[in-house]
């Protein structure tokens, strides 16, 4: 008999960091210490059918019940042999390599049935026979289970454990009902050695289980939205989910209700022997709230307008997203209800409504978590704006998926543990990636570990990523990370002016008086629709003309002091005409709020840019579109720079910015700084003596980068050798689009396109 294997300080501490696996004080006793190739043992010499494997003298076969190593050294999961075979893997570099595995039958304990119904009369060490199929390589079992009846349990052990001194400590079990961890229905209470003697009798278990446990959950019916104010839940409609009314607060990195937080810190040890103390989660001391009436508040319909057409304001239903909704729904739901990884792309325009309905789809999903209609899952935000480092994407899972805080390297350790480890008690996990191109690392890691590991057989691991362009996996990832992310691509489109109308008038319903004109809107609709199709800035301005509409009517208000007496006028009709006018949003109060947005001192001072500074923004401009990355080089920029010249066909830009080009012999190698740019002459080509045909350089844009720079509107990394510094833009693109695009000496540069 081998000598038993004492577990290490670091394998005691992996203990801390999983739960649910049935406890074992010797890992290895049976397999020995060394790791030997596993070997096929077939029925006789001439077959070819499998029977068992064998890893030196340790010896199973079909039927046999093994333990399976868990993340823990101390932990194990137990399964019964039901088929051998070879499957296809991954190792640490990417390859594919056959390895022998086995598709085995889950026995669980009470830890993995999570539902309120579960049963409380459970054993210590009992176990549930369950109907769920897996298949792992041979490698993961960790010696042979016994299973034993209750009544056969009492016989051979009177006091009711194992010795420790016994072969069979941390090796045998009681089983006597069969479960559904999904439903938790359990079957009727049975003698092991009744139904199961051998690997003739699998077939016979899974169909006990099959014929008394519930499969599925009982399902919701689909839900109406009735009205704005009123949702109501109709049991016998059975329609495609539409939005619905929003349930609860959504916060990032948010478990469902039935995660149970571990506030106490949990002391491990690292691989290198230090160790660590989990920070704790930050506790703050609650303040004394003044509540303030909506009376207060609201007191008036402009003052309700303009909080319901802000665009923090959470509405009651998303309107014209209900397609969208239906599609991230259904592939989500379908995701968790299978157990499986998924990866999802959701791409769209800013203020499309791409993260809003993914919120509101898992709070619809939470909300049938809570009524026990779907399996149970996590939860976690991660936006790519709010972090500062983008491999803090590993703490923020971690800390949703374990409650602790760890440093990101560590962090990374422990989740390429804990998804590459097999557990059939492991909850999905749903991640949503928002603001993925801000996620971007110069080696892409992080991007490639978000979408490799929902690949991974026993992650359940579902993320949902979010990005402004459609095309942003193939321009800016590598193949192997695009690869990956699958084929499930969903696109929000730029609202049109009929939705946007109907978003504008939806949040305007619970005013009470009519207050802003139908014509108003539809104008404030077709002008942003023409534009960009973001309905956060269509609601802007609509808000600024609630605003503009509610001076006026003070204004307008004779019962106002300090109000300069009313000048009489000839026409008292038209009198009457005007003041009925007065503090009602009209076309005309829509044009001067768009007039402020667009005339703000940073879009006055873009107009009165030189002619070099505009093209400089306009390539700057078009290698983000066309690249779908922030940052370019300044050397990118300039040749942009000059084929917008070339192509404008602007006389001023021709004159002034773009200079006959020397010829190929006589091209300077001059640097940036000294506001030249030039093209240097390919290798190997014979050198012409006649000019080029357009322009090879264009001038003075090494200074009018510093000009920029120092107003805020770009930032230039200063490195040695200018063509090699990076640029990217320090205001909002649409800021600048929106300036220039009426601009007359801008025209055809590109910024209404």
């Amino acid at each position: 008999m081998p000598p038993k294997r004492l577990r290490t300080k670091i394998e005691k501490a992996r203990h801390y960091l999983s739960g649910g696996g049935v406890v074992r004080e010797d890992s290895d006793d049976e397999l020995g210490l060394e790791d030997l190739p596993w070997e096929w043992i077939y029925e006789d010499k001439k077959s070819t059918k499998i029977c068992g494997a064998r890893m030196g003298t340790f010896e199973c076969y079909l039927g046999d019940t093994v333990l399976l190593k868990a993340p823990a050294s101390n932990e194990a999961w137990v399964a019964i042999l039901y088929e051998f075979l070879e499957g296809e893997n991954e190792d640490e570099d990417g390859d594919t390599i056959i390895e022998k595995q086995a598709s085995m039958l889950w026995l669980s304990s009470e830890k993995e049935i999570r539902s309120k119904k579960k049963r409380t009369d459970f054993l210590e060490n009992e176990l549930y026979l369950t109907s769920n199929f897996d298949q792992n390589a041979l490698a993961t079992i960790n010696g042979k289970a016994n299973v034993l009846s209750k009544e056969e349990f009492d016989r051979s052990y009177p006091s009711g454990k194992v010795p420790r001194s016994s072969k069979g400590h941390g090796k045998t079990f009681v089983c006597r009902r069969g479960v559904n961890t999904r439903t938790a229905t359990y079957t009727e209470e049975f003698k092991w050695e009744d139904v199961y003697k051998g690997r003739e009798d699998m077939d016979n278990l899974v169909e006990l289980l099959e014929s008394q446990t519930v499969k599925t959950r009982r399902r919701r019916a689909a839900t109406k939205t009735k009205d704005l104010d009123d949702f109501v839940m109709d049991d016998d409609e059975f329609d495609e989910p539409e939005t619905p009314k929003k349930r609860r607060k959504l916060n990032s990195a948010t478990p469902t209700p039935s995660k149970a937080k571990q506030l106490t810190p949990r002391k491990f040890t690292t691989p290198s022997g230090r160790k660590i103390i989990t920070k704790k989660p930050l506790e703050f001391t609650p303040l004394g709230t003044r509540m303030l009436s909506p009376s207060q508040m609201q007191s008036s319909p402009y003052q309700i307008a303009r909080s319901t057409l802000h665009v923090s304001a959470v509405p009651h239903a998303l309107p014209c997203r209900e397609n969208e909704f239906d599609t991230v729904h259904s592939h989500l739901e379908a995701a968790i209800t299978a157990g499986t990884g998924a990866c999802i792309y959701i791409s769209g325009t800013p203020g499309t409504g791409k993260t809003a309905t993914v919120r509101e789809v898992v709070a619809n999903l939470q909300t049938a978590v809570a009524e026990e209609q779907l399996d149970d899952f996590y939860f976690v935000e991660i936006n790519g704006m709010k972090v500062t480092d983008p491999h803090q994407s590993y703490s923020l899972l971690w800390e949703a998926l374990k409650g602790d805080r760890v440093s990101s390297a560590h962090a990374l350790e422990l989740l390429e543990r804990e998804f590459t480890t097999p557990s059939p008690r492991r909850v999905p996990c749903v991640v949503l990636m928002d603001e993925l191109d801000q996620l971007v690392t110069r080696n892409q890691g992080v991007m490639y570990n978000f979408f490799n590991w929902p690949q991974l057989r026993h992650s359940r691991l579902i993320v949902l990523a979010v990005a402004n362009t459609m095309d942003l996996p193939e321009r800016t990832l590598s193949n192997k990370i695009s690869s990956r992310l699958g084929l499930t691509r969903i696109t929000f489109p730029g609202y049109s002016h009929t939705q946007l109308m109907t978003i504008i008038q939806s949040r305007l319903e619970g005013v009470g008086k009519v207050i802003v004109e139908p014509d108003a809107v539809q104008f404030a609709s077709r002008k942003v629709a023409a534009v960009s199709g973001d309905a956060r800035r269509a609601l802007d301005i609509c808000r600024r003309a609630v605003e503009i509409a509610e001076q006026e009517s003070s204004q307008q208000d004779p019962g106002k002091e300090n109000l300069a007496p009313g000048t009489p006028s000839k026409t008292p009709g038209k009198t009457s005409t005007l003041a009925s006018k007065a503090g009602i949003v009209t076309i005309g109060t829509i044009k001067r709020a768009i007039n402020e947005a667009t005339s703000t001192p940073l879009a006055a001072h873009l107009r009165s840019l030189p002619l070099a500074s505009k093209i400089f923004l306009a390539a700057l401009l078009s290698r983000l579109r066309r690249t779908g990355i922030t940052e370019s080089t300044l050397a990118d920029v300039v040749d942009e720079a000059r084929r917008i010249g070339i192509m404008a066909q602007n006389k001023n830009v021709d004159t002034y910015l773009l200079t006959p080009g020397p010829t190929l012999e006589q091209q300077p190698e001059e640097e940036l700084g000294v506001g030249v740019i030039s093209t240097p002459s390919k290798r190997g080509r014979p050198a012409a003596k006649k000019e080029i045909d357009k322009a090879a350089r264009v001038l003075g844009l090494g200074a009018v980068a510093m000009e920029l720079s120092e107003a805020g509107i770009i930032g230039v990394e200063s490195r040695h050798g200018d063509r090699v510094g990076r640029v990217r833009l320090g205001v909002v693109e649409e800021d600048i689009r929106g300036a220039l695009r009426e601009d007359e000496e801008s025209r055809g540069l590109g910024f209404g396109s």
